[in-house]
């Protein structure tokens, strides 16, 4: 097996999985929303959910401000927006 490629080959995968823990770190950490969770919502900032052309049950997440001015992340599951288009 050829040295330099073996080199190469490692490299790439470290450098691979280092991006990748970078990128983990900087993914907001939502809280998962449970069926009877007190949100105390004063203003919602945004609400963002993947698009999808299907009708499919989604994760969407809301950032808001809560009663006592904490920003809150929740993530929740819903249909998504394509199912009310369907009869």
């Amino acid at each position: 097996m050829n040295t330099y490629a073996l080199v190469v080959t490692a490299s790439l995968l470290g450098l691979f999985g280092i991006t990748g823990l970078a990128q983990a770190d900087d993914a907001p950490q939502s809280t998962p929303y449970h069926y009877g969770m007190p949100l105390e919502i004063k203003k919602v900032l945004s609400l963002t959910e993947p698009s999808t052309p299907y009708c499919e049950v989604i994760t969407a997440q809301m950032v808001y401000i809560d009663k006592a001015g904490q920003t809150r992340d929740v993530s929740y599951q819903k249909l998504s927006d394509a199912c009310t288009n369907d009869n």
